[in-house]
């Protein structure tokens, strides 16, 4: 007598392993009903599994980035362990030189910024008042005029505030150091990954039966080349891009060039939205400062992005993720409405990660149907 689980629907859909799957869906399942109605149960756990998530975060974004640097070293026969040690000096030696000689820069140009954000804004009110005066929505002024000024009487007085923003950031750095390095798991995750991250996978791989230990191996590896390219990519054009917007900002004259051109480095960590973030204070301070300059910041900022996406990006990154455009603002936008800042900025490796396991999934299907339908050999998949 047949086996109720050896029936070929069963056994198209993959057999045992597809009641594993519907087991598994099945408790994920049941978990999300009890969350939704006695959420309040699992804060404590939501708790820790926040607290413990950003030194993780941190520590993986860190482990692909001095990876390569490890294996170099070992490459020129020195001990892992010691590779590590000598990396991590190197690069504490690093950010402590770069908080000495550059982070007093920006705050001295933050500093300026805020006190002259007032000022921007009145000339900035005044060129848009002479404007709508001028033009043909001349009829609509009082309303328009009337509407922006109850806008601005929103936002706080900036100048009141600049000292105290000052000190507010130096705390905010002080706390975050503090915090850092009160976080005590984060350099113990970061230099266990380091040790012993290139052996991970095949711990955990060791859980799965040994029939779909490929396959897992195979999802582990796709996982890997995503995260790698995409964090060690990114990093490095993000880099180019506040260089090069530095220079350009220097060349043509524009004000708080350093603090523009670092805020313009980190935003661009989100694609295609990020470089509309980091132009919006610039176009601020040049629309104030004169038409002329508007032109100018206009072709930095197109030269930039020219630069960027037809040299920097396909040579550093390359096609690696092969994510569409539109793809990648759809996910930016749904992630950034769901979880926020933290959302866009984990949108697209996440996208990346879900779509290897997709992928997978779908050639394991796939593969399997071939199976039943290798007579007609039409949907045979070519290695």
């Amino acid at each position: 007598m047949n086996r109720w689980d050896s029936a070929p629907v069963i056994r198209f859909f993959g057999g045992r392993t597809l009641l594993y799957i519907l087991g598994l869906l099945l408790i994920v399942g049941l978990n999300i009903l009890v969350y939704s109605t006695v959420g309040f149960i699992f804060h404590p756990l939501i708790m820790a599994i926040e607290t413990v998530a950003l030194p993780v975060i941190l520590s993986v974004v860190v482990y692909y980035l001095l990876r390569p640097i490890i294996h170099l070293l070992e490459s020129w026969r020195i001990k892992r362990v010691w590779g590590i040690l000598i990396t991590l000096l190197v690069v504490v030696g690093l950010i402590t030189l770069l908080i000495i000689l550059i982070v007093p820069f920006l705050e001295k140009q933050f500093v300026s910024l805020a006190e002259e954000l007032p000022r921007y804004l009145r000339d900035l009110l005044n060129s848009m008042d002479q404007w709508l005066r001028s033009s043909v929505i001349s009829d609509y002024y009082n309303d328009i005029f009337q509407n922006i000024n109850g806008f601005l009487n929103q936002i706080p007085d900036l100048s009141t505030y600049a000292q105290q923003t000052v000190e507010g950031i130096t705390t905010f750095i002080t706390t975050v150091t503090t915090v850092l390095i009160a976080i005590v798991t984060l350099p113990f995750i970061l230099f266990y990954l380091l040790k012993d991250g290139h052996k991970l996978p095949e711990k955990i791989i060791s859980f799965f039966p040994p029939k779909v230990r490929g396959e897992v191996w195979s999802v582990f590896k796709g996982i890997d080349h995503q995260l790698s390219a995409y964090i060690q990519g990114q990093i490095i054009v993000s880099f180019c891009i506040g260089v090069m917007m530095y220079i350009g900002f220097v060349i043509i004259g524009l004000d708080y060039a350093l603090l523009l051109a670092a805020i313009a480095s980190v935003t661009s960590v989100v694609p295609y939205l990020g470089p509309m973030i980091a132009i919006t204070p610039a176009l601020i301070i040049a629309i104030v400062t004169s038409p002329f300059m508007v032109l100018k910041l206009a072709f930095v900022w197109t030269v930039v992005q020219l630069l960027e996406g037809k040299f920097i990006s396909p040579q550093i990154m390359g096609k690696s993720l092969h994510i569409h455009p539109v793809t990648i603002i759809f996910v930016l936008l749904t992630a950034g409405h769901l979880f926020g800042i933290i959302g866009i900025i984990l949108a697209i490796p996440g996208y990346a990660i879900l779509k290897v396991f997709v992928s997978h999934l779908f050639f394991w299907f796939q593969r399997r149907y071939n199976r039943f339908v290798e007579e007609e050999n039409q949907y045979e998949i070519k290695d």
